[in-house]
């Protein structure tokens, strides 16, 4: 089959059911065609892959292993232990395992592909994916620069594919309902916005050195054994060539070559929730102070972050502030002339949120604490498909999924403006009409 075809086809079926329908009777599959008028189902499962099953991409396959909407027929690792897991979790026995991704790309029964890698190599395989005909679910962040984000959205528009990326706190109700709120005036003008995220990890766990669980420390294995079950040259990419070095493999956000450390991490989940909630875009400025304060192995990448953020337009200032060396609740807080409003978790995971007048908030550090005017916690009208579902039905649909190419390239911009500041230790400015940081 020439590659264009699924894309062509794909863009055939978006325009309208009718115009589907008529292809459809045209080409005598109108099963196919029909069906991909309507979100995933049971009779109608995407038919998925996934590149990359480490610390989270074992989480991710398990989701869509899970989903009677989605059937994970391949699953993809240089590291076999690895992809040995993503056959056992994907709850598909008949899934095939690769270590080269784009020989499963070969597979024209594949629909869409989850890329769950080290950021260094998101771009190159977005860009082969949407080349191959395939939808592309990926996980956060989004690249390292801003210049791949730029040719991921082109090559994602210019394909016609569905393009979802992990930020999965899209799935929750409670940005919307707040961003409604906020919209008519209940806080009044926010001029402030305050989010974070502090661990305070342990010299037996200390943070990002995970060895294939979040914050579980596993066994620590043999580098030679290591070794003999990894391809070190395809893991490595585009970076660096080094001799193999189990730190960088197991932790590899510790170190600049693989990532964008807490940006990409963490900042990058804290923003997109600040995107979702006011909708401003891209700052205009980015203000960053970073340190590797206690964390002083070999890693490079700083455990103290903070980054302050100017939406000139808006009159609103964002502030992130990162530790790895404390535990603090630092849930996001917008903060309005009439008064605030106060998420009860980290942006990913904020589902229930208060209201506070202003008099209110004001005593909010005081005792005894004051009552909220407000309590939001969402009840059934407020359901939905959760991120990944989201992004199955669009890839029935066609529709946009909730945080698509536009939203992410957002997204990279939002993080590379924190660590391009930090890197020339000044203050950076985003320029709209290069699409560029200054």
């Amino acid at each position: 089959m020439n590659p264009s075809s699924p894309i062509t086809r794909r863009r055939f079926i978006s325009d309208s059911s009718k115009t589907a329908a008529a292809a459809a009777l045209a080409t005598g599959i109108a099963p196919s065609i029909l069906r991909a008028a309507a979100p995933a189902s049971e009779s109608n499962p995407v038919k998925v892959a996934q590149i990359g099953i480490g610390t989270r991409g074992m989480n991710l396959v398990r989701v869509a292993g899970s989903k009677p909407t989605c059937k994970v027929v391949a699953v993809c690792d240089v590291y076999k232990p690895h992809a040995d897991r993503g056959l056992e979790l994907c709850n598909n026995p008949e899934a095939v395992a690769y270590t080269d991704y784009k020989d499963m790309l070969n597979d024209p029964a594949i629909e869409a592909v989850i890329i769950a890698t080290p950021d260094h190599w998101h771009e190159k395989m977005l860009l082969d994916c949407v080349a191959a005909g395939k939808d592309v679910y990926c996980e956060k962040g989004w690249t390292t620069s801003v210049e791949a984000a730029k040719r991921m959205r082109k090559a994602v528009k210019d394909a016609g594919a569905v393009m979802q990326l992990g930020h999965q706190g899209r799935q929750l109700a409670a940005a919307d309902v707040a961003h409604d709120m906020i919209a008519s005036g209940e806080i009044g003008d926010v001029t402030l916005v305050n989010c974070g995220r502090f661990f305070n990890g342990t010299e037996e766990a200390p943070p990002w050195r995970w060895y294939g669980h979040y914050s579980v420390k596993e066994p620590e294995l043999e580098p030679r054994e290591v070794l003999k079950l990894l391809d070190w040259e395809k893991w490595l990419g585009d970076a660096p060539n080094i001799d193999f070095n189990e730190r960088h493999f197991w932790h590899w956000r510790c170190y600049w070559p693989y990532g964008t450390g807490q940006c990409g991490d963490l900042l990058s989940h804290e923003m997109d929730h600040v995107q979702t909630v006011l909708r401003y875009g891209i700052p205009d400025t980015c203000t960053t102070n970073a340190h590797l304060c206690h964390w002083k192995d070999d890693r490079e990448v700083p455990d103290n972050w903070t980054s302050s953020y100017v939406f000139e337009e808006k009159d609103c200032v964002v502030t992130y502030e990162g530790c790895m060396n404390s535990r603090r609740a630092q849930t996001p807080e917008y903060i309005g002339r009439d008064g605030r409003i106060i998420f009860n978790n980290i942006g990913q995971s904020a589902n229930i949120f208060e209201r506070f007048g202003d008099e209110q908030a004001y005593q909010i550090s005081r005792r005894p604490q004051p009552q909220p005017e407000q309590l939001f916690v969402p009840g059934k009208e407020h359901r939905r498909p959760d991120h990944m579902q989201d992004f199955l039905n669009c890839v029935r649909t066609r529709e946009k999924p909730r945080c698509d190419e536009d939203q992410a390239f957002i997204e990279t911009a939002v993080l590379m403006m924190a660590l391009e500041s930090y890197r020339q230790k000044r203050q950076v400015r985003w320029d709209k009409v290069k699409e560029a940081i200054v």
